[in-house]
């Protein structure tokens, strides 16, 4: 069949002066037309009679009062039948309606599901994972490619805007690892931009940077962020302070200019909870260090050797007053350190952090005093925001040498530059010195970790279903409109019987056969969400895909 219009009669058009035409049906272009377009075809020639006989009738002042009250009797029947018309077409509209924000849904779920994709098609989105960390790379490696923590929308905006292979994208940056997560139906695509844009953030030449980097895909993405998250992967085992770094990055992902989408703000959720349930139902964080305790561990390990004096004896300078100079603050006071200078840009920080040990005596310096502090100092601790070094060779070489010093650099970029380890007064570390110290923990915890694992695979697995189960979406959008083509087409056949309803009624009759829809999908729609072997959810989408023609 073909779809066109019916031409009125060549008298009608010619005695109207316009192209009166009847509603449009289908018809074979081979036969007459069926006794259903015949009647439509006579309902609508005689309303155009009708209206013809009203127009006449309106022009003749000389009709009788028979004639009179035939065109009143004609022109009732018209303004019913027109009545009738709106309410048949009211009805239509709604029904079209539905079935446009049906469509205009499926159109915003599929962008955001998966990304623009030129066919349309809803491809799978795959998990990865590159960067690099204290396993692979060197604080020198690392330094080049950290990014503050206010930096970290920014930077994964820019991936999610410049690089089309990436649809999604999260950036989590510390001392000890540089990681970017995204979501990518194009797993080399994506790899590769990626990698270019680590390489120009970092001015290293991909050829250079590959042989630091780390990329993960898939089972072994999602593993990796979840031992990361629960302080497995950390150089302390079981350290506290990743788990706040992981939750800041998924706060960062998921508010308004974030750029992680449906499954980065999952896995990143998904981590953040099985960190913590790995520190309340295991063992792995009783007695744990952080970083910043590592470190004063580190200064109590060599200070008889460098100082020739005990921890609690020397005299402390602390640069920076944040999180991590909290933590110094705290082992340091826990030894019987009682000598400590904190130096930092502002003085509010600084007095926040000494209100925090009103115990603890503290003096307090800005940072135009930094020289004289570490002057006076036998123990440094570098820990600021400061994307170059602030002590080097040059600065220090003209400060006393009648006594040796030690300064111990945990930031990241470092705050201490190689070059002072050529004064012969100085002894200076990084944190990569700290693996040492904290090797012995590790042997502790082998059996805490262990446990952990195996929580971790459980967390894994929840997430993996839930991952492959977004590809049955597609199967489920097409049944979901399958259905609802069905009802408005069903509706449409009922117009003319339905058009007496009042808007109420119509809107009462949306209702209810949309119900109905909704509860006839709803078991195979839960079957295919809630199972979970891949194999047996692949036979169902086939199925069902046979079952209603999609």
């Amino acid at each position: 069949t073909q779809t066109g219009f019916i031409p009125a009669p060549v008298s009608e058009r010619a005695s109207n002066s316009k192209t009166a035409c009847i509603r449009t049906c289908k018809v074979s272009p081979l036969s007459a037309p069926t006794s259903t377009c015949k009647s439509r075809a006579r309902v609508s020639g005689l309303r155009m009679q009708q209206i013809e006989a009203s127009s006449s009738s309106s022009a003749s002042n000389n009709s009788n009062n028979n004639t009179n009250n035939n065109v009143d009797a004609k022109a009732v029947v018209q303004v019913d039948n027109a009545q009738k018309a709106l309410s048949e077409e009211k009805l239509k509209e709604s029904a079209q309606q539905s079935a446009k924000n049906i469509s205009a849904k499926k159109s915003k779920k599929d962008k955001s599901d998966a990304g623009p994709h030129p066919s349309g098609a809803v491809k799978m989105q795959h998990v990865i994972a590159i960067g690099l960390s204290h396993h692979t790379a060197t604080v020198e490696v690392r330094e080049k490619l950290s990014i503050q923590e206010a930096n970290w929308a920014s930077a994964a905006a820019e991936l999610t805007a410049n690089y089309s292979a990436v649809h999604e994208a999260a950036v989590l940056s510390t001392c000890n690892r540089f990681e970017v997560y995204i979501a990518a139906s194009n797993i080399q695509e994506a790899i590769y931009q990626v990698s270019h844009f680590l390489s120009q953030r970092s001015g290293i030449p991909i050829a250079t940077l590959r042989q630091y980097l780390f990329i993960l895909t898939e089972t072994e993405a999602i593993w990796h962020l979840l031992r990361v998250s629960a302080g497995l992967d950390s150089l302390v085992i079981g350290e506290g302070q990743i788990l706040a770094q992981v939750k800041k990055c998924y706060e960062i992902a998921i508010q308004e200019d974030g750029s992680a989408g449906k499954i980065l703000s999952k896995l990143l959720n998904t981590s953040v909870s099985a960190g913590k349930r790995v520190r309340s139902e295991t063992d792995i964080a009783k007695g744990a260090v952080s970083i910043s305790s590592a470190a004063v561990e580190l200064a109590e390990l060599h200070c008889k050797q460098v100082l020739t004096k005990e921890l609690k004896d020397c005299q402390v300078c602390i640069l920076g007053a944040g999180k991590m100079s909290k933590l110094l603050v705290t082992h340091l006071a826990s030894r019987g350190v009682s000598k400590i200078t904190i130096v930092n840009r502002s003085m509010e920080r600084s007095q926040e952090l000494q209100q925090a040990f009103d115990n603890v005596p503290m003096e307090l310096k800005l940072m135009h005093e930094m020289l004289d502090s570490v002057d006076r100092s036998d123990l440094v601790f570098a820990s600021t925001g400061a994307m170059e070094p602030i002590l080097f060779k040059e600065n220090l070489k003209d400060l006393s040498a009648d006594k040796n010093k030690m300064l111990i650099d945990i930031s990241v970029p470092r705050n201490i530059a190689t070059d002072v380890a050529e004064l012969e007064h100085m002894r200076s570390y990084n944190v990569d010195d700290l693996k040492a110290v904290v090797a012995k923990n590790q042997a502790k915890r082998r059996k805490q970790l262990l446990e952990a694992e195996v929580l971790l695979r459980e967390e894994q697995r929840d997430f993996l279903n839930w991952h492959h189960s977004l590809g049955s979406v597609p199967a489920i959008t097409k049944l979901q409109e399958r259905a609802e083509t069905i009802r408005v087409e069903e509706l449409e056949k009922m117009n003319g019987k339905l058009s007496h309803l009042s808007e109420s009624e119509r809107a009462a009759l949306e209702k209810l056969t949309k119900g109905i829809v909704n509860k006839m999908l709803h078991g195979p729609m839960s079957q295919l969400r809630c199972t979970q072997d891949v194999e047996e959810r692949a036979r169902l989408l086939k199925s069902l895909e046979a079952m209603f023609s999609l």
